[in-house]
């Protein structure tokens, strides 16, 4: 359903939001462990996430006027009310993308503000913004390398039109909350596309066993990676059962962006499954990864690399043009930076890490399926329409291979 809007400029939060979208589990898809009673990243105590939503305009592309469909995701690892750092450790799967403040992180081993992720032209603007707001709430900050990450929502939005301001990331700061995290097209992932479908923001969790220390592990995606024909849910070929539902332009003039000139009309776009080679893996994800166990910074770096395998679940190959790029980190061992002649910390034993290692990879799965899931069919610059992942067809896929739940 095409959406309205030809109001003026949209602005939504997540405190204006409860989450009211069906999820992936809602629709029966099967994923494996114990999701926490949120079964979202804000599982981990303390954990807030903020989003604001920016959109306006439809038609033809006007650079500085729109359509916009962008906006900014703040994660701050204990909430809004504490300065206290977190160790963290980062992971580039593959490049072509930016986080910055990770050189900081490799040195330091802490992460020393929130986490925003935006698109790839308004990082600058949500990186001076953050550091504006850290500075504000904590006098004492002489300096901040803050973390911005980014996704490129340019078929979309007038990414050109630098949309993004530095009160909309101050609001997404100030409303950051606990609770239930709004999904799909929100906040930063408000422009994105998750395999060719519509994508956007995406959260999951994993509650580890007594036995297993009965630790939380939650993550958040804003994912605009893939391609449809090597789409996997639930180990299910589904990019390649749903056919008809690629990209394509509402009108028949030639779109703005020549890198987009290759999509076809919606009226003229061919009705068979994705083929091999028609599709390129494209785009980016950014994966955010949080947990109460008391893991260093270079247990963590092992545990951002594991959101590799749950981002090949869902058939990636972290192609040459996307930016995968994941940050972990820790919520234990508070006051761990004060400066103090020592402290003293606490360290999960290497031996005892693997369940937090499959919680990583499970809820990393299922973040980026109910990022798609809960996107709807969205129609931007020049008319660019692109489907949500359609909920009756995906059961349908499910249930052919006997994998709907």
């Amino acid at each position: 359903m095409k959406p309205c809007l030809t109001l003026p400029l949209l602005l939504l939060t997540a405190s204006l939001q409860a989450q009211t979208k069906p999820r992936a589990r809602d629709l029966g898809v099967p994923f494996d462990g114990t999701p926490g009673a949120l079964n979202a990243i804000t599982d981990v105590a303390g954990v807030e996430v903020g989003h604001t939503t920016l959109m306006s305009g439809e038609g033809r592309l006007r650079v500085g006027t729109g359509p916009v469909r962008t906006g900014v995701t703040a994660v701050l690892p204990r909430g809004r009310r504490s300065s206290d750092p977190v160790f963290a450790a980062w992971f580039s799967l593959n490049g072509n993308g930016e986080m910055t403040g990770t050189t900081w992180i490799d040195e330091g081993g802490f992460l020393e503000g929130p986490v925003l992720i935006t698109n790839t032209h308004s990082v600058g603007v949500a990186r001076d913004a953050a550091i504006q707001w850290m500075v504000k709430n904590n006098p004492a900050i002489l300096w901040a390398l803050p973390v911005v990450a980014e996704t490129f929502d340019g078929p979309l939005n007038d990414i050109n039109g630098f949309h993004v301001k530095p009160e909309h990331v101050f609001r997404a700061l100030d409303d950051a909350r606990g609770g239930a995290v709004e999904e799909g097209s929100v906040g930063g992932g408000t422009g994105m596309i998750c395999n060719q479908f519509k994508g956007g923001i995406g959260t999951s969790s994993r509650r580890l066993a007594a036995e297993q220390g009965g630790y939380t592990v939650g993550v958040l995606v804003q994912c605009n990676y893939g391609s449809q024909f090597n789409l996997r849910i639930a180990g299910v070929p589904v990019g390649r059962e749903i056919a008809g539902m690629r990209p394509c332009y509402e009108s028949a003039e030639p779109p703005s962006q020549p890198y987009m000139r290759g999509v076809a009309r919606c009226a003229a776009a061919a009705p068979s499954a994705s083929l091999p080679g028609e599709d390129r893996d494209l785009g980016s994800i950014i994966i955010v990864v949080a947990t109460d166990a008391p893991l260093l910074p270079h247990q963590l770096e092992r545990v951002a690399r594991r959101a590799a395998l749950g981002l090949a679940r869902e058939g990636s190959i972290a192609g040459n043009g996307s930016g995968d790029i994941f940050l972990a980190f820790s919520t234990a061992n508070r006051g761990a930076a004060r400066d103090t002649a020592s402290v003293s910390l606490t360290m999960l034993p290497n031996d005892r890490i693997d369940g937090v290692f499959q919680a990583t990879v499970q809820a990393t799965e299922e973040a980026i399926t109910n990022a798609m899931v809960a996107a709807r069919t969205t129609t931007g610059a020049d008319g660019l329409r692109v489907y949500g992942l359609p909920h009756d067809r995906l059961r349908e896929v499910l249930a052919k291979y006997n994998r709907l739940k």
